[in-house]
């Protein structure tokens, strides 16, 4: 292991993916055990997701799923990867974020995105358009005024003022300089477009104004990595994440995670093939020494502080055997 390695935070976000003859239920019971696992393993934060409508996520309500993993946990820091704050009014995501820092002091993080509803029908549900997310930077001052206690409505948020409840920018696009200009730490990915991601870094560390929040730049690099006893399993872990995605593509609804063996027995369009074979390359995968190879060359590339880990598979044992792995490689 390197020392730029062992200096290097790693954290997880686990997005509740469901799982073919699974259950919601238990694929969010699965993410709390998960959280449990990985606090043992020495994982730095664990952060969940939001998603509305989707077949294939039971993670629809983050800051509700963020106190059960808290709950279940001592240690290790929770949050959300990350609430989509254009589906919500600021005021009600302060006091969120308020209550579940008052309940586990210190260990609560604030991941904010600016994505909106998934398909049409979802942004009516939710009463947004995709023009919403034009406003996330407006949207994003007022949220950091309740905390601050500066909202000229005189209105104040109740248990969230006074509290400092760290935020974190998830940056896609434009996110990158309003995370820069409001002096947030950023979430970049993905890690299979290396040349994106270290214009958009580039561009945040430029544009950075130190702020209450943040004196300096903090960049949380995110992506899939998966590490096996050899490539051929670690790329097993890929396939059904590569499917589910290839398929959404295709047919336009996410689908639970099929088993590995049944994506390889599957015909496929020439479409859908070419969209699994791109959901497979590019991500961080392979032996522990081939993982620890590709983590340095990235980590000296961009100088991140922290490696964000969104790994999704069916087979869950082959999962925390990976995160086990990577455990070994980056605390030595």
């Amino acid at each position: 292991m390197s020392s730029l390695t062992a200096a290097t935070r790693f954290s997880v976000l686990d997005r509740s993916r469901t799982r073919e003859g699974g259950t919601n239920a238990q694929a969010l019971q699965d993410t709390v055990q998960l959280a449990r696992e990985l606090e043992a393993l020495g994982y730095h934060r664990f952060w969940v997701s939001e998603h509305h409508g989707v077949p294939g996520v039971a993670g629809s309500a983050p800051t509700v799923l963020a106190a059960a993993v808290a709950s279940a946990t001592d240690t290790i820091r929770v949050g959300t990867g990350g609430v989509m704050l254009p589906n919500h009014q600021p005021l009600v995501v302060a006091e969120q974020f308020g209550v579940l820092d008052s309940l586990f002091p210190g260990r609560i993080d604030m991941g904010l995105g600016r994505s909106v509803g998934f398909t049409g029908g979802v942004r009516k549900a939710l009463g947004r358009d995709k023009d919403d997310a034009d406003d996330f930077a407006v949207q994003l001052e007022e949220l950091l005024g309740w905390f601050r206690g500066t909202s000229p409505t005189g209105v104040h948020a109740r248990p969230a003022e006074g509290l400092t409840v760290p935020p974190f920018v998830l940056a896609m696009g434009e996110g990158v300089v309003i995370a820069a200009r409001a002096g947030l730490p950023m979430v970049i990915g993905d890690l299979r477009n290396r040349e994106k991601m270290q214009r958009g870094i580039d561009q945040y560390r430029a544009h950075f104004r130190p702020s209450p929040w943040a004196r300096e730049p903090y960049v949380v690099i995110s992506g899939t990595v998966a590490v096996a006893a050899t490539p051929e399993e670690a790329r097993r872990l890929l396939i059904p994440e590569a499917w589910s995605m290839a398929y959404s593509r295709t047919h336009g609804t996410f689908p639970p995670l099929p088993p590995a063996e049944r994506v390889e027995t599957l015909p496929m369009t020439d479409r859908e093939r070419d969209l699994y074979e791109s959901g497979l390359a590019g991500h961080i995968a392979g032996t522990e020494e081939q993982v620890a190879h590709e983590l340095e060359t990235v980590l000296k590339e961009t100088g991140a502080q922290e490696v964000l880990v969104t790994t999704s598979t069916y087979d869950r044992e082959a999962l925390l055997d990976s995160y086990r792995r990577l455990a070994a490689i980056t605390s030595g």
